[in-house]
């Protein structure tokens, strides 16, 4: 089973995006902010990130940038999944080493698709 690590200080967004990726067959865990993001990473390393950009302590484009600085951090899928639209965040975000970008408010389907095209997600899962 797939391992989902979801990274946002919204708890109302956690628990929303867990029931979609738990139905989709993700095992899921959480964490409140960029820097527990990173101990959540180094006790067990994911197949996929659901990553905010804004959040306390550590947001989303530090927690990427440190993530990828290790050997073991290049392997998840890292999707943002953000309100920031601005092209100068896609741009960075890309860059940084995100694998997808998606805007909240999103919903199984668009997450499902976004996850097949990263290959974390059989078809046989989706909607």
């Amino acid at each position: 089973m797939s391992y989902c690590l979801i990274v946002d200080d919204s708890r109302v967004i956690r628990k929303v995006s867990r029931e979609i990726v738990e139905s989709l067959g993700f095992r899921v865990s959480e964490a409140e902010n960029g820097e527990a993001g990173v101990k959540a990473c180094q006790a067990e390393m994911p197949d996929v990130i659901l990553l905010d950009w804004n959040m306390p302590v550590m947001d989303g484009y530090s927690f990427l940038k440190e993530l990828r600085s290790t050997p073991e951090g290049q392997t998840p899928k890292v999707v943002f999944c953000t309100t920031e639209n601005g092209l100068d965040h896609i741009r960075r975000a890309l860059e940084a080493g995100a694998d997808e970008y998606v805007m909240k408010p999103f919903d199984k389907d668009i997450l499902a698709a976004k996850l097949q095209e990263l290959g974390v997600l059989s078809v046989s899962h989706s909607v």
